[in-house]
């Protein structure tokens, strides 16, 4: 992915972020959260890793336009797709920012973020509660406009699940590859590659598998394979 020269918008917000993650205020910018379809079982699941479970426990819910992408505009992604929750999603409604849904329409708006292979992130406001689920693109997307244009990967969390393949499966199709947000995989011409080091969890890589090669489990020691 290209990006432009000087960005005064992005170089702004960075700042912002790094006084409050300075300050104590924020962990991270966002957290990667795995898409729900590309883990087995809810038992291995913390709630605050996926976006349907965290949704469970929010008050209301509203869905606005994603800011990044009215900004940029560089793709055909879906734009009302960041769900608000609690007092914040009550101040956009208020502001005329946003709409109420209900939790079946907040889900469906996941799952059809994810058809178009976009990456759940939560972000936390500097009172470190979670007020907000959105659903990115590598092209317009500030957090991830700030890890691969200004190489800041310490902005976004981990999900605490990991990637893992099953090197028998692979077909070496490389469908994998178009998927993955964060070049976790790579196919160098002769077969797929997968670094692992770089997977974030997000999932995108495990519905895409046409032969179910892929899984997730909880990330430990990480290592590099080829598959």
């Amino acid at each position: 992915m290209h990006f432009e020269g000087k960005d005064e918008f992005l170089e702004e917000r960075l700042a912002k972020f790094d006084n409050w993650i300075k300050e104590g205020k924020i962990p991270t910018s966002s957290k990667v959260i795995p898409v729900l379809e590309s883990l087995s079982g809810l038992q291995w699941i913390l709630p605050t890793q996926q976006a349907v479970e965290i949704l469970r426990n929010m008050r209301t819910f509203a869905l606005a336009n994603c800011m990044c992408r009215e900004r940029y505009n560089r793709c055909d992604n879906p734009l009302e797709i960041c769900i608000l929750t609690n007092d914040a999603a009550d101040q956009w409604v208020a502001e005329g920012k946003a709409r109420y849904v209900t939790l079946d329409e907040a889900k469906a708006r996941l799952k059809m973020a994810h058809e178009y292979g976009l990456v759940h992130l939560t972000f936390y406001n500097p009172s470190q509660y979670i007020y907000a689920l959105c659903s990115c693109c590598e092209c317009c997307c500030h957090d991830l406009q700030f890890m691969k244009k200004y190489q800041r990967p310490d902005l976004i969390a981990h999900a605490d699940y990991v990637a893992e393949v099953d090197t028998n499966a692979c077909v070496q199709c490389g469908a994998c590859v178009k998927r993955c947000v964060f070049d976790a995989q790579e196919h160098n011409g002769k077969s797929v590659l997968f670094h692992q080091e770089k997977c974030y969890g997000c999932g995108l890589c495990v519905t895409t598998c046409p032969t179910n090669a892929i899984g997730m489990k909880l990330r430990q020691k990480l290592t590099r394979q080829r598959f």
